[in-house]
C-alpha cells in the first residue's frame, strides 16, 4: 500500500517535506570531506607585484597546472593609472619551481621563471610567509611594431591571509 493511500495526499506531503528537511539538515550537518591534498597548494594566493597596488594571483590547480593573472597599472598614454589583469597563458608548477606567461594587454605580457619559497613571515596566514623569487621578463610591442624585451630580478611577498581573502570569494 502507498504512503498516500495509508495517509492520505496531503499528510503524505506533510511525510516528504520532513523526510526533505532531514536529509538537508544531514547534509549540512555532516562535515565535509577535506579538499584533495595537491602538491604546491599551500602556494596559492595574492603576492605583491612591481608597483604599490599591483598583484600577481597564483592558483595552483591539479597536477601542476597554475592559474592566475597580473593586475597591473597601465603605462601608456592611453590607459595610465587604469588596472590592466593580465591573465596568464601558460603556468606550471613542479615541486617549488613556478613558471608562467601572461596574455598580451596593450602591447605588454609577462614571463616568470623562478622559485615558490618561505620568506620572512613568521606562520601561515602572515605577510611573507611565502615568496616567489625569480626572472620576470616584460615584453613589449609599441605601435610600430617594434618588440622589446627587458628582464630583471625580483621577489614577490605574499599578502597576508585575511587581505587576500577579502578580495574575492576564491582565495
Amino acid at each position: 500500500m502507498t504512503l498516500t493511500r495509508r495517509l492520505g495526499p496531503i499528510a503524505a506531503l506533510g511525510c516528504w517535506l520532513v523526510i526533505g528537511i532531514w536529509s538537508t539538515a544531514q547534509e549540512k550537518t555532516t562535515p565535509a570531506s577535506p579538499p584533495p591534498n595537491r602538491p604546491g597548494a599551500e602556494y596559492s594566493g595574492m603576492y605583491t607585484f612591481l608597483r604599490e597596488g599591483e598583484f600577481v594571483q597564483v592558483t595552483v590547480e591539479d597536477e601542476g597546472h597554475v592559474t592566475g593573472f597580473v593586475s597591473r597599472y597601465g603605462d601608456l598614454d592611453s590607459d595610465k593609472g587604469a588596472f590592466l589583469d593580465h591573465f596568464f597563458k601558460t603556468g606550471k608548477i613542479e615541486g617549488n619551481k613556478l613558471t608562467f606567461t601572461t596574455a598580451v594587454v596593450h602591447g605588454t605580457s609577462f614571463e616568470f621563471a623562478g622559485v615558490l619559497e618561505r620568506g620572512e613571515g613568521k606562520k601561515p596566514g602572515d605577510e611573507a610567509y611565502y615568496v616567489i623569487r625569480g626572472k620576470l621578463t616584460e615584453t613589449t610591442t609599441d605601435a610600430a611594431k617594434k618588440t622589446s624585451s627587458k628582464s630583471r630580478e625580483v621577489v614577490f611577498k605574499a599578502f597576508p591571509r585575511e587581505a587576500s581573502a577579502e578580495s574575492g570569494p576564491d582565495n
